[in-house]
């Protein structure tokens, strides 16, 4: 008889994103989300599961079973530049004092490993003290910890550096830990943020051991449609209007991308950049086969734009969900929401699935006591 799957539970599951990373290692036990929107695309992908919908802060530990491994990639916006750094105590991203809320009522029920997903800036917020507190009350609690900055662009061709903690309680399998920092997953800003923790806090660190990927072999122009909707791209002027906007440096690149005939695309943001002390916005190119990082829906500076050239004509669309899509690691099976506005904001919310299905074959399997085994993406 075939043993069954360890199971998780998948807090601030949005439209189930970390599952899919999951799937075929862990069974989901239990999701939760406050979003309706999210609510409902989970439930899309989902139709055989619940998903509990409502605030962390009113769940009952009673009522959430038990399971192996927790996930929780919760709030990001009080702890990135963007949000304004106001902290792990401010409302969105102080959301993760409701999820430890649960597992600390459930006591001895609560999962063996937890794994803590967000933004680097975690590291940095309220000069480190936020993620020592996060850190202590997993020490205090009886955890060993450890954590790891893994980019997306390791496994699909997108820029998306995220903060992945691992806590374990109980002894650790042999070959998961190594004494040293590894220095593409433990880079300097990580380093100087364990150093500074505090000597009781510092007793429970681990240096999680996890290999190295193979080699990506997909770029930006492999997952883009070559034939979208007529009404997506934009106006001749707004092509030009863009291209103004563009230093010397950037201009450049699109104008040797025009002299080749054949397809190509660059992924452009907006940004604003001081220039001998002017702030102007600037539309900044890439053409090393690799998108920004996806962000959600929210204003201008957002939206990531394709331009794409061929034959000598220069055409400028935005990102389409579908795309976004692809760049996360969901297949075009996955159901995303009616609208573009919704779908990119599931995906822009989401985790990166690769990223997910990594860990959990190399590092929370192992925890669970499953062997390491390859899934099929």
């Amino acid at each position: 008889m075939a043993r069954a799957r360890p199971t998780f539970l998948e807090f601030f599951a949005g439209g189930g994103m970390a599952r899919q990373g999951l799937n075929g290692i862990f069974d989901c036990a239990f999701a939760n989300d406050f979003d309706p929107m999210k609510c409902a695309a989970y439930r899309s992908n989902y139709p055989d599961d619940e998903i509990v919908q409502g605030d962390v802060w009113n769940l009952e530990a009673a009522e959430v079973p038990t399971a192996q491994l927790a996930w929780a990639s919760f709030p990001c916006q009080d702890l990135s530049l963007a949000g304004g750094r106001r902290g792990l105590n401010a409302p969105r991203s102080g959301a993760f004092w409701g999820f430890w809320n649960v597992i600390e009522k459930q006591h001895d029920r609560a999962p063996k490993t937890i794994v803590i997903e967000n933004v680097a800036g975690l590291l940095s917020s309220h000069n480190g003290r936020d993620f020592t507190a996060l850190v202590t009350e997993f020490a205090d609690a009886g955890y060993r910890v450890g954590a790891m900055l893994i980019d997306a662009a390791m496994f699909s061709p997108q820029s998306r550096q995220r903060l992945f903690i691992v806590a374990h309680k109980g002894k650790l399998p042999a070959g998961l830990t190594m004494d040293e920092h590894d220095p593409v997953y433990h880079p300097p800003t990580l380093c100087a943020a364990v150093e500074a923790l505090p000597d009781k806090t510092h007793m429970a660190w681990v240096w999680w051991r996890l290999p190295y990927p193979p080699q990506r072999n997909a770029d930006l122009v492999s997952l883009l449609d070559r034939g979208p909707p007529d009404h997506v791209w934009r106006s001749e002027k707004a092509t030009q209007k863009l291209m103004a906007q563009m230093a010397p440096l950037h201009r450049q690149r699109v104008e040797a991308a025009l002299a080749d005939p054949a397809w190509n695309a660059g992924a452009v943001f907006r940004r604003i950049r001081l220039e001998k002390g002017e702030r102007l916005q600037r539309a900044e190119i890439r053409y090393d086969g690799m998108a920004g990082c996806l962000r959600t829906p929210a204003g201008g500076s957002s939206k990531q734009l394709l331009l794409v050239t061929e034959n000598g004509r220069v055409r400028l669309r935005p990102m389409m969900a579908r795309e976004a899509a692809r760049l996360m690691g969901l297949d075009d099976s996955y159901r995303l929401p009616p609208g573009e506005t919704k779908a990119l904001k599931v995906v822009g919310d989401g985790v990166s699935v690769p990223v997910v299905r990594w860990l959990g074959q190399h590092l929370l399997a192992p925890l669970a006591g499953v062997a390491s085994t390859r899934v099929a993406a």
